[in-house]
């Protein structure tokens, strides 16, 4: 990935007094070239990405959500979303801090001069955690198709009819985190809880909670469903069975024929009844985090592991890494709209590994793993 990027850098910087200047850009999502004589082609489409500026301070700010910033909507929504999010971001954190017992989550503020910005904690290197980072971002501005598409499950009819250069007014908030363990036993754990408005009044709540073990443990697997079953039979006793099944189908990774972990719940374009109903849901699935994952984390983070079994939870992270950059719908969304880089790439571990045509041992824990990734379980 580094590479590539790198490579259009370079391409679009280097010339030859013994050609035609040519230019590089990003159409459509594709690299293309174009001589000076060209120059037309280069207006067929639109640039996906938005060029925003990010601004670091030094202070944090006592909201990003300014009335009248964005499109016409619920602002009292926006508000409360971003209290609710800023307060469940410093409950999480204090909580994994604690139990890491060694480093401590750093914080970057950090705006956009066309409106919102956030605040992103990372922990690296600690005792229990080789990563750990949870970000808040408010984002207003106004996005082409192709960000419209990725932001949200139904964006590919929502852009439809939208003219070449059309760009639709937006408002997103949401907190998202990934933790990345050190204890091959230690599972994987993301989640993200979001709100969306876009002009005319469409507005929409997404999220869930996820995990990625290395190696499968039935009793923790019970006691991450478990817990959120029982939030959201709280809520709606269709939403656990549904939104089970959503991050079963949602967290593949196509081209390997299997799940990138173990699932959880995630739902997009909930919209269907009160947002305040769905504002109380959202609420509580975030302020379980803690509890869902925490149990699991303190039960194996001083077990014993192997060498191997550390490569194994290496290979692992390479097919997390893989479902993020190719499939995963906030990356897609964060890169398409110009987003903090480094923020969006915060969810990708420090190390990973991709060992050529590995296939694990038959009857292995490594090949029950590969199994419930490629049959997803019922768990409670």
């Amino acid at each position: 990935m580094r590479f590539f990027l790198a490579a259009i850098a370079v391409a679009s910087t280097s010339c030859s007094a013994f050609a035609p200047r040519s230019r590089f850009g990003i159409r459509g999502g594709e690299l293309f070239s174009t001589t000076e004589a060209k120059t037309e082609a280069s207006t067929d489409k639109p640039p996906v990405h938005l060029g925003w500026t990010v601004d670091k301070i030094d202070s944090v700010p006592e909201t990003l959500v300014k009335p009248g910033d964005g499109p016409e909507g619920n602002y009292p929504m926006r508000s409360k979303m971003e209290k609710m999010l800023r307060q469940g971001q410093i409950a999480i954190t204090k909580a994994i801090q604690e139990i890491d017992g060694g480093a401590e989550f750093q914080e970057d503020c950090w705006t956009r001069p066309s409106g919102g910005g956030g605040m992103s904690r990372v922990l690296k290197d600690g005792k229990v955690w080789e990563k750990a980072g949870v970000n808040l971002s408010v984002v207003y501005g106004s996005m082409p198709p192709e960000a419209l598409q990725a932001a949200t499950e139904r964006g590919v009819n929502r852009a439809k009819g939208m003219a070449p250069g059309e760009k639709v007014p937006f408002f997103a908030c949401g907190l998202s985190c990934v933790m990345h363990p050190k204890n091959p036993f230690c599972p994987t754990m993301h989640f993200n809880y979001r709100y969306f408005e876009t002009d005319g009044g469409v507005w929409w709540f997404g999220g869930g909670t996820d995990i990625t073990p290395a190696y499968v443990n039935e009793e923790d697997m019970k006691h991450f469903h478990g817990t959120y079953k029982e939030v959201c039979d709280k809520h709606d006793s269709k939403f656990y069975p549904e939104f089970k099944a959503w991050a079963d189908r949602y967290f593949a990774i196509t081209h390997r024929n299997e799940t990138r972990g173990l699932g959880g719940i995630f739902f997009d374009d909930l919209n269907d009844r009160d947002p305040e109903k769905i504002f109380a849901f959202a609420e509580e699935a975030l302020n379980s985090v803690v509890p869902a994952y925490g149990p699991i984390i303190q039960k194996h983070m001083n077990d014993p592991f192997t060498e191997q079994q550390k490569q194994w939870q290496l290979m692992r992270r390479g097919r997390y890494v893989e479902f993020n950059l190719v499939y995963d719908r906030g990356t897609i969304f964060g890169l398409k709209t110009g987003g903090r880089i480094e923020s969006i790439l915060m969810s990708l571990p420090e190390t990973a590994r991709w060992e050529y045509d590995f296939h694990p041992e038959p009857g292995s824990p490594e090949a029950d793993l590969i199994d419930a990734c490629r049959h997803p379980r019922e768990w409670v």
